[in-house]
């Protein structure tokens, strides 16, 4: 993410932006300043996740509640540290964090059998406000992809890409209360967690692969 951030002032002065005829970013705003400001022509593309790595499994739930990602972020981003916070204080053991600042950095198929292994899985992306629009990172595709089961902060055109409590399941940024409700809720309700997890796995491999998105680019190239 470039818009809202500081870098976004590097934009202007990027020399490579000035050598390229396509630019392809998961950030629609700054699809549509290439497209304004500039003669690159811009492509607005969200993100996915490796195909191969799309990999789903049962087995025994070892926590009910993790985080997934680096404690400290962008300066401009102080939600993170404030939901991992909470989230170890309101479940104390019940809750695992792995990125830096938690348990460690995990990748690959670890991170597989980490997602498998667990309830439910909170996510989070620099959105300001979650008002910045068809922005999100990778992490909920890596999620969903790799099987585990996802509560994550609305953005507004996300239900471009999911359904709600269908593939993943939506709370309110900032409502601790309401993702709490959420948290506690999937993690007695077995049959139903699991029927999202399976749906939000199939989606993602089916379609928001990178393959899939490649397939896009060569489209809008018509290559």
């Amino acid at each position: 993410m470039w818009f809202g951030l500081q870098r976004q002032k590097d934009l202007e002065s990027f020399p490579v932006y000035k050598m390229i005829d396509h630019f392809f970013t998961v950030d629609s705003q700054m699809a549509n300043w290439f497209n304004e400001k500039t003669e690159v022509k811009g492509h607005y593309l969200p993100a996915g996740v490796f195909g191969p790595e799309c990999i789903i499994r049962d087995v025994t739930k070892k926590y009910d509640v993790l985080f997934v990602g680096s404690k400290k972020y962008h300066p401009e981003w102080p939600y993170r540290p404030k939901l991992i916070d909470w989230l170890d204080r309101t479940y104390g053991n019940r809750f695992e964090h792995y990125g830096n600042g938690g348990v460690r950095s995990i990748r690959g198929l670890d991170l597989n059998k980490l997602y498998w292994s667990t309830k439910v899985v909170v996510g989070d992306t620099l959105c300001i406000d979650f008002k910045y629009p068809d922005y999100w990172s990778d992490r909920i595709y890596e999620t969903l992809g790799r099987g585990g089961f996802l509560i994550h902060p609305y953005i507004p055109g996300l239900e471009k890409e999911f359904t709600d409590r269908e593939h993943v399941v939506f709370y309110e940024y900032g409502n601790f209360e309401q993702l709490q409700e959420l948290i506690d809720y999937y993690i007695k309700n077995d049959d139903e967690r699991e029927k999202i997890r399976l749906a939000g796995h199939s989606l993602v491999k089916n379609n928001y692969t990178y393959k899939h998105r490649w397939k896009k680019i060569l489209e809008d190239l018509a290559i």
